[in-house]
């Protein structure tokens, strides 16, 4: 009979041992990860380039999950990782956000804006082109196929009756490098391009070149996203506490970079000289941050005009279900905790 009992005990503090064993593995797994971000070193990345400088992402998660910051200068590159599962949370073009959508079949989501509007059309210096209509036979560069310029590009095109050559039209589009199309744009090999900031400044103050159409001529009256942040979704799925925090973040990086414009673009540019060894000139850096707007809303009907976009150019075949494109509740969740107007 005692041996029973003892038998008995025994398997009851087994079980037991069993279960608490499950929830302190599952702890820790949960508190020793690695958050693997992907950003651009642009200042349309403005919350990436400031969190990294003062370690904000660092300090809200805590120690016990670790930070690995992966830099990339193509969303194309960054949605590769992202697919690969060595991206997590990701600073990105909406462009390259909606094709890691389709591509993944869901499994990528836009889960807030980053930076609205932040790109011109300009034209070479002896090239003085005072409209789209005027880039009919001109030679027009954007830093990729299917971004977020080359979509906003061919839909200026559209809007004024022109085409691509390769869809019957008379305006050659190539795609270059940011860093290449000043080079091209000096050596006469191209008529005008179309870039986001701080490249479009750039091409003003250091090659004399021309604006064509300032940052809300281009689409929406400038209220349209430059950048935004997405997702892994099955990172959300396991981590939905560390996506909070995560966005609690960035929500707070956005306020303070609103409101200290200044100091904050002292800072990116101090961030961008770490990363590429290179800084912004202060004519660049001033006119640049006039032309982007650091926010939090992904503009859920810009995105959607995008996917659109993205059809009628060949570049996605068939238009998605988009209805989970876009997820706001996490994001939401904070804003109302944060006491601020939440997105629809």
């Amino acid at each position: 009979m005692k041996i029973k009992k003892i038998i008995s005990v025994l398997t009851i503090i087994s079980v037991l041992g069993a279960f608490s064993g499950c929830g302190n593995s599952s702890k820790q797994a949960d508190d020793n990860i690695t958050v693997h971000i992907g950003f651009f070193p642009n200042i349309t990345h403005s919350q990436a380039l400031v969190g990294k400088q003062n370690k904000s992402f660092e300090k809200a998660f805590g120690n016990k999950t670790k930070v690995e910051w992966k830099q990339f200068n193509a969303g194309s590159s960054e949605i590769e990782s992202v697919l690969a599962g060595a991206v997590d949370i990701g600073y990105i073009g909406p462009g390259p956000a909606i094709n890691g959508y389709t591509k993944s079949k869901g499994d990528v989501q836009i889960i807030a804006g980053s930076t609205d509007a932040g790109a011109i059309l300009v034209s070479r210096k002896d090239e003085p082109i005072k409209s789209v209509k005027e880039l009919a036979n001109k030679k027009v560069a954007v830093p990729q196929f299917g971004n977020t310029q080359d979509l906003s590009l061919r839909n200026l095109l559209n809007e004024n009756g022109l085409k691509d050559k390769t869809k019957g039209g008379n305006v050659e589009i190539v795609q270059a490098d940011n860093p290449d199309i000043k080079t091209l744009l000096t050596t006469n090999q191209i008529d005008a391009a179309l870039v986001p900031e701080p490249w479009g400044s750039r091409l003003v103050v250091e090659a004399g070149a021309n604006v064509v159409l300032d940052y809300d001529k281009i689409w929406r009256n400038g209220k349209y996203p430059t950048a935004v942040v997405i997702v892994r979704k099955e990172f959300l799925k396991d981590h939905p506490d560390i996506v909070e925090k995560f966005l609690k973040t960035h929500v707070e990086l956005t306020d303070y970079i609103n409101k200290n414009n200044s100091q904050a673009s002292d800072i990116i540019n101090k961030q961008i000289y770490n990363l590429t060894k290179k800084s912004l000139s202060k004519d660049v850096l001033t006119s640049a941050f006039k032309r982007i707007t650091t926010t939090n809303d992904p503009e859920k009907d810009a995105v959607n005009e995008m996917v659109d976009l993205s059809v009628s150019t060949g570049f996605i075949k068939q238009k998605p279900d988009t209805k989970n494109l876009i997820n706001l509740e996490p994001l939401n969740k904070v804003l109302k905790e944060e006491g601020q107007k939440q997105i629809q």
